[in-house]
């Protein structure tokens, strides 16, 4: 024990705990620690993977809801006279923009008395200027989003379908709610469609139609009053900012995109938490693995257990001989599976490409081998190529949170398995041997 304690680089455990694993290094325990590195490597890799390919898909329906349906908050104007252009809060450094706008549900007759539902939204005609979040996620598929003349739409590229509608042709709207003064069904509400959009989102496709400002008013009547959307820097501060519209202005009325979207988030939320909890699983079967393989050698490694507590050291410090080594084993798989993980993330297009060439070069060579005839029409699987297009989205602190777990599913096992040592004591071990 002397030797061990003049060794002022390296304190002694973890020095034994390397003089342990030079020894294992090339026996059983070797490759149990090898295999229990890369299931713990492959987890962290899939993991990362897998969340931020669901994080690509889900921020993008998010993004489209936001930017383009709900809005980071929405406020109910008291009056026709109402203008947050003129409140204090409308200079807030955390409010990015804001517009008005009308919204009614409708029911649209296209050809052949083809008739969809659809939600009719009054904008401003300049609202691509006004909102940039908007102009981004809304992609026009033909002609453009241009509603300077009275009378003119531009429908979801889904819904145009659904009626079939073309960039010039005209749409009536069968019945539209409004105030009492609006006629609910009339055969002379006839728009002229000048674009068709579409979004990251199905359902904003297939029932959004969206006319000007003074077209909206017209059609639903002179006493309906128009909502004031307003997009914020930083969406998660919306409970700040309506608290302080509030208390400025109590008697206004103000919705947050949580409550306005809670049940479809709810449900991208528990999807999320779920693929998370079965990936998880991977984790576990590596973590059962280390603790048969930790139990194993600490069973095999009992005389020099002896030994070290017979020299004076405590059954804690020989524990953590062993609990180091699980640390390092989950260590050594996690670092590199982030790595790997990361890789995979920012490069999703290049990786299907390159795995799609090495799928037909494959399937080449094996037709090549079975059937010479039919190898010149090999060709690469078109389905990559989706693949290929998929988003992936990081999220650090999600990224952190899987490489922290895969690393501490390690070491606990390793603390589990060495747990027997509390137990023995120096006089049966030697007595035994």
């Amino acid at each position: 024990m002397k030797k061990l304690k003049e060794k002022k680089d390296f304190p002694w455990i973890l020095y034994i705990s390397r003089r342990f694993a030079k020894v294992d290094s090339t026996g059983r325990y070797a490759i149990n620690s090898f295999f229990a590195a890369a299931g713990i490597a492959f987890g962290v890799t899939a993991l990362i993977v897998i969340i931020s390919v669901m994080n690509g898909f889900q921020m993008g329906y998010i993004d489209s809801i936001m930017e383009i349906s709900s809005f980071h908050i929405r406020i109910e104007n008291p009056s026709e006279d109402f203008a947050f252009d003129k409140m204090d809060i409308s200079k807030s450094k955390d409010i990015r923009s804001f517009v008005e706008m009308y919204e009614a549900q409708t029911l649209m007759v296209g050809k052949g008395s083809r008739q969809h539902p659809a939600l009719l939204r009054g904008v401003p005609t300049n609202i691509l200027e006004l909102d940039s979040g908007f102009a981004d996620e809304l992609v026009m598929v033909s002609g453009s989003f241009d509603l300077s003349e009275p009378n003119t739409c531009v429908l979801g590229s889904s819904l145009a379908r659904k009626l079939s509608l073309r960039v010039g042709d005209s749409v009536n709207l069968l019945a539209i709610s409004g105030s009492s003064d609006t006629d609910l069904f009339s055969s002379n509400r006839n728009l002229t469609i000048v674009g068709t959009f579409t979004s990251g989102y199905s359902d904003i496709n297939q029932t959004f139609a969206f006319v000007s400002l003074e077209t909206g008013k017209n059609l639903l009547g002179e006493n309906v009053l128009p909502l004031t959307c307003l997009k914020l820097k930083n969406q998660n501060q919306d409970s700040r900012i309506i608290a302080k519209i509030q208390n400025e202005n109590p008697e206004l009325n103000c919705e947050s995109w949580r409550s306005y979207n809670r049940s479809f988030f709810g449900a991208l939320k528990i999807e999320k938490n779920v693929l998370m909890f079965l990936a998880f699983l991977i984790f576990v079967v590596v973590a059962i693995n280390i603790y048969n393989s930790m139990r194993r050698l600490v069973y095999e490694r009992r005389e020099e257990i002896a030994v070290l507590q017979a020299l004076g050291a405590g059954k804690k410090e020989t524990r953590l001989v062993f609990t180091i080594q699980g640390l390092l084993t989950g260590i050594k798989g996690a670092i590199p599976g982030l790595i790997l993980g990361l890789l995979i993330s920012f490069n999703m297009e290049n990786v299907f490409i390159g795995f799609s060439w090495l799928m037909s070069k494959i399937t080449y060579l094996f037709n090549l081998i079975i059937n010479p005839q039919n190898a010149a029409y090999i060709a690469s699987n078109s389905i990559f190529m989706y693949y290929a297009k998929i988003p992936a989205r990081v999220v650090a602190s999600e990224v952190i949170l899987i490489t922290l777990f895969g690393i501490l599913a390690s070491y606990f096992a390793a603390l589990l398995a060495s747990k027997n040592i509390m137990k023995s004591s120096i006089s049966e071990v030697l007595r035994d041997e």
